[in-house]
């Protein structure tokens, strides 16, 4: 009797050490890419497009598709508060001011911004 609770208590120590589990393993590349699909949304198209750049963002270049990858980012471990942090960052950033000057980014960023804080207070039916 006691070498069985040994060897369970040996078995409960060896799993809490080195058999913990991450639910989220990739929550930091997900960080990145909310934050690389929010700058990508507002910042749209450039005049001097090609193409295939014109084609590729009217597939993906809409609201919808951008708060399709937010939503796909929150099921992976991003928290609705990282997300707000990244849109204050964006709003914030002097690097990011030049294109925030355009009055399409801006309406763009406010798009974006309603979706977010929409999913942090949902209504109550």
């Amino acid at each position: 009797m006691i070498q069985v609770s040994l060897i369970c208590m040996f078995s409960v120590v060896y799993n809490d050490i080195f058999l913990t589990q991450n639910s989220f393993p990739m929550k930091q590349w997900h960080l990145e890419h909310v934050e690389k699909t929010i700058k990508k949304f507002i910042t749209g198209l450039s005049e001097t497009a090609s193409i295939w750049e014109k084609r590729q963002h009217k597939r993906y270049g809409t609201i919808a598709n951008c708060c399709k990858q937010v939503d796909y980012d929150l099921k992976h471990g991003v928290t609705i508060d990282e997300v707000i942090l990244v849109l204050q960052k964006i709003k914030t950033d002097e690097t990011f001011a030049p294109v925030m000057q355009s009055e399409n980014a801006i309406q763009r960023f406010n798009e974006i911004e309603k979706y977010v804080l929409s999913l942090k207070s949902p209504r109550s039916d």
